[in-house]
């Protein structure tokens, strides 16, 4: 998200989630932000606490899935989100499970949904994903990769969100 929309948004902390989506716990919560020119709302489910063992230097790639969609809302179709839901599923036990990367953020709004991973090796979650999503039919998804190891972007965002 550029500087110059951040400052056109809102973030409201709603809710604080525990979870153990990897071998580390970890906080969830969830905020919202509202776009001032058109009113709509993008949702942001973050990490926004890892448990003590958690070494992300570890995971040096940030890997972004986007999946762009048509909406008046700005959300997506309950069909569309099914959908989502489904890819998000079998991806959580091939990525993830062994510690190989972390899902720290996903948002949905404004006809994007965008999963953020920080992963061991961009080619190493290149061929998991594939293996994930074999089998299926095809996702609308792009991919795009960049070396973040101090986590920058996620610490970015973190430090916008208002509580």
């Amino acid at each position: 998200m550029g500087k110059q929309s951040m400052k056109h948004l809102i973030l409201f902390a709603l809710a604080a989630i525990a979870m153990s989506t990897t071998a580390f716990a970890q906080t969830w919560a969830t905020v919202t932000s509202t776009n001032h020119s058109n009113g709509r709302v993008i949702i942001f489910r973050y990490i926004s606490e890892f448990g003590p063992s958690f070494n992300r230097s570890s995971q040096p790639v940030r890997v972004i899935l986007a999946w762009k969609y048509q909406s008046v809302s700005g959300m997506p179709d309950s069909t569309e989100h099914q959908r989502m839901n489904v890819m998000e599923d079998a991806m959580e036990p091939v990525l993830e499970n062994d510690g190989f990367s972390t899902l720290a953020l996903v948002s949905t709004g404004e006809n994007l949904r965008e999963w953020t991973y920080y992963a061991k090796s961009e080619a190493e979650l290149l061929v998991r994903l594939n293996k994930a999503l074999a089998g299926r039919a095809a996702f609308p998804i792009e991919v795009h990769t960049a070396a973040d190891p101090k986590w920058s972007m996620y610490e970015k965002f973190k430090t916008g969100v208002q509580k």
